[in-house]
């Protein structure tokens, strides 16, 4: 399954995150490296020195996921200036400048 805008396919089915009981907000591109780290937490009673390769894994892809929203909307931002760059140059303003204002 593919997420629109993004370049990570969905891996985890729904079926998967349901039965894993992922949250909501967490099925993303990366619940599939969520389910494991998960199970690892619950079978050594979350202590934190344990499940840390697989921790890794699922940060590194969660953080290369808000990189590339990051890059999108930047993306997004310089063309609505650039939009509204050539706007401004090529309209003539509704209230002419006064003297005294």
């Amino acid at each position: 399954m593919e997420v629109p805008g993004s370049s990570k396919p969905m891996i985890a089915t729904q079926e998967e995150m349901v039965e894993a009981r992922v949250p909501i907000p967490y099925r993303d591109q990366c619940a599939h490296l969520l389910i494991p780290l998960n199970k690892c937490r619950q079978s050594e009673f979350f202590l934190p020195w344990k499940c840390e390769n697989e921790r890794h894994v699922y940060e590194k892809c969660e953080y290369e996921l808000v990189m590339e929203r990051m890059l999108q909307m930047q993306k997004i931002r310089e063309a609505e200036a650039k939009l509204k760059q050539s706007h401004k140059q090529g309209t003539i303003p509704l209230i002419p400048k006064t003297a005294n204002a």
